[in-house]
């Protein structure tokens, strides 16, 4: 029982990162400083591709090998459908702005909704295989994760809050839609909790998977921002240290 309340308060940090994001529609100007958005964009990118290798990744070679399969099966399989969803996330969310051209605002909103989900699954699996206990996965790896992807969150619950704002749009209304982007990852999660006994079988698979969409979402979408306007080291800075964090944590507390 006291493992599935942490389970459940676990769930809920990625969540709380989103709505950290949208609060901000309150607390500052029409958007982040350039290079405040740098530094959070890159640790946000080396926590999840630290988190990639080490909370997933490599859980999902042991768990493999203890079931008797082929060690790196799972995880090539797991982390190329990781990558192929996302790509048909990104092309369905292509398709949806050319229907609605000229509403770029509403292709934020469901761009943002749509990535969370895969991010709520990589902290429900991680969770499943802590309740699991024969993962290889501590909680305070779950929760490590959890906070990495609650970090990603805070500038995503931003851009989908801060424009609402200037285009006229109530705080309050837009704090609202900012929340609500990121409602999906606890469900997520948690369903991919509820279903355990089917999870646990393909567990090594399903890490990957994450690892897989994790390391899309580092690529396509937050390195380029890094990059955005004018090239700094903040962003290599940021990714340093967020890459450097999350592998101490890992090894030293999992």
């Amino acid at each position: 029982m006291e493992n599935t309340l942490y389970s459940i308060a676990g769930i809920l940090i990625p969540f709380i990162g989103t709505s950290f994001g949208s609060v901000l529609v309150f607390l500052i100007g029409e958007k982040f400083s350039e290079k405040f958005n740098k530094i959070i964009v890159g640790f946000a990118a080396g926590v999840m591709l630290a988190a990639s290798i080490w909370s997933l990744i490599l859980p999902s070679v042991e768990m493999a090998e203890e079931q008797g399969v082929i060690s790196f099966i799972p995880a090539t399989v797991g982390f190329a459908l990781g990558v192929i969803f996302l790509i048909f996330i990104n092309k369905l969310a292509e398709k949806f702005e050319n229907k609605r051209s000229g509403k770029k605002l509403n292709m934020t909103i469901f761009s943002v909704t749509l990535h969370n989900i895969p991010e709520g699954m990589a902290v429900g699996v991680c969770f499943a295989g802590f309740l699991a206990q024969n993962a290889g996965i501590s909680l305070l790896e779950a929760i490590v994760l959890a906070i990495g992807i609650g970090i990603q969150n805070i500038p995503e619950g931003a851009i989908v809050s801060m424009p609402l704002k200037s285009g006229g749009m109530s705080k309050i209304k837009s704090f609202g839609y900012g929340v609500l982007s990121g409602i999906v990852e606890p469900i997520s999660a948690l369903i991919t909790i509820l279903l355990i006994n089917i999870v646990v079988p393909i567990l090594p698979y399903l890490l990957s998977f994450a690892a897989g969409a994790m390391v899309f979402v580092v690529v396509e979408e937050l390195i380029p921002e890094m990059h955005e306007k004018s090239k700094s080291v903040l962003g290599v800075i940021g990714v340093t240290a967020g890459f450097i964090v999350m592998m101490v944590l890992d090894i030293v507390l999992g």
